[in-house]
């Protein structure tokens, strides 16, 4: 690297007059402000340390990814303020050094980052070089560059999960055919058997009628299951129609009512009594109701209190359950969309993920937030009706701004 300005002026400041050393340290002031406006200006997290990993700088959007302040970290170990990360085996090569990891706090976000060490050249005496000083680098300090590649993972995740269960659906409609197949026979077999009955004596009939009624109830229960579990995994055409979702969780309440007596369950309800309407198929929305409101009672199993609260953004209306169960682990968070993963040992491990099939294909979306310990809170979005679309970037509005994300910085 060439010397730069403040090098050049530390070898002439014995040769500067006062109020030249004045202009110059403005230069230099004028100039970090610039710089600092423009890395405060992009998108990318920059954070700057010395060799031993201390914050020199950081930009606010690394301040916002990791929840720091950016004007108290100076001189601070970034291995410290970023729990998890393994700064020592970062640190020690000498080369580019590239890292997804996954942060919990202040939001749960899938970030990319690069870390590059910062080299000066330096004079390097060489008492066997007759040609003068030899140039070596000196390390300064390491460069991390943290990229959000939240959507990106989040969409290649969905990607997987449609495929996961696209064959689950498969293999769920074999099962169900092959079983299928017996239960109508055994049926049928049923009934010819009941038509022999009729033709036998009194005495004789009565003891064999009971025992074929249940096999024909047991028989008519296992086609029911098997019709209720391809209903669930299986995406069902919508019938939209103009809903109040208030009604719609007074509905799955009053439906539930029976168990939340046994249970022992306090149901609060905050319902906004201006919510608009929202399209949606009000059974399979109900369904998605029962299954959250269902996995929030099991969480808590006896004497808890769950908060159903409605409320609206621009852009969707918002229900929102928040329980006083046990919290869902960070471990555990990540899987509890799998089919067939439960942490209950009565559980299907299809609940959450057919709420999730729901949402996603009225255009909703799902966030959870967890306090292990002390409960969860579940939001489900729905897309308002006749929201109009928005162009970006159009007419005369700057490429930056178009390009600025709504709501919460990353």
């Amino acid at each position: 690297m060439k010397p730069g300005f403040l090098e050049k002026l530390l070898e002439r400041v014995g040769r500067i007059e006062p109020h030249e050393i004045q202009n110059y340290l403005l230069r230099l002031a004028r100039e970090k402000g610039f710089f600092e406006t423009i890395f405060n200006a992009i998108r990318e997290g920059v954070i700057v340390t010395d060799p031993q990993g201390r914050i020199s700088y950081l930009n606010q959007a690394a301040s916002l990814l990791f929840g720091l302040d950016q004007e108290n970290t100076a001189g601070q170990l970034l291995s410290e303020k970023v729990k998890g990360l393994d700064w020592n085996s970062l640190a020690h090569s000498e080369k580019i050094i590239s890292r997804d990891m996954e942060v919990f706090y202040p939001e749960n976000r899938f970030l990319n980052f690069y870390v590059v060490p910062l080299t000066l050249e330096k004079a390097l005496k060489d008492r066997k070089s007759k040609t003068g000083d030899a140039v070596g680098q000196e390390l300064v300090g390491y460069a991390v560059i943290l990229r959000d590649i939240t959507e990106s993972k989040r969409s290649t995740e969905e990607t997987i999960e449609s495929e996961r269960l696209s064959a689950l659906t498969l293999l769920a409609a074999g099962v169900a055919h092959e079983i299928g197949n017996p239960l109508n026979s055994l049926d049928i077999h049923l009934q010819l058997l009941e038509r022999k009955l009729r033709k036998l004596p009194d005495e004789l009939r009565a003891d064999l009628q009971e025992p074929v009624r249940i096999a024909k109830e047991e028989i008519q229960r296992l086609d029911d299951i098997i019709n209720q579990f391809l209903s669930a995994i299986r995406p069902a055409p919508l019938k939209l129609e103009p809903q109040n979702v208030n009604t719609l969780v007074e509905e799955s309440i009053s439906f539930l009512a029976a168990e939340i007596q046994d249970r022992d369950i306090l149901v609060e309800q905050e319902l906004r009594s201006d919510l608009p309407l929202v399209e949606v198929d009000r059974n399979q929305i109900k369904q998605a109701f029962y299954n959250v409101i269902k996995n929030s009672f099991q969480a808590m199993k006896s004497e808890g209190i769950l908060h159903i609260k409605t409320d609206a953004d621009e852009n969707h209306v918002l229900i929102i359950f928040t329980d006083t169960g046990g919290g869902i682990s960070a471990e555990v968070m990540s899987k509890i969309f799998d089919p067939y993963f439960t942490t209950k040992q009565s559980g299907s491990g299809l609940g959450l993920m057919i709420v999730r099939r729901i949402v996603r294909e009225h255009r909703g979306g799902i966030d959870i937030v967890s306090n292990e310990g002390q409960g969860v809170s579940l939001t489900i979005r729905l897309p308002l009706r006749n929201k109009r679309a928005r162009m970006l970037g159009g007419g005369n509005t700057p490429a930056a701004a178009a390009d600025e994300p709504e709501g919460k910085a990353p």
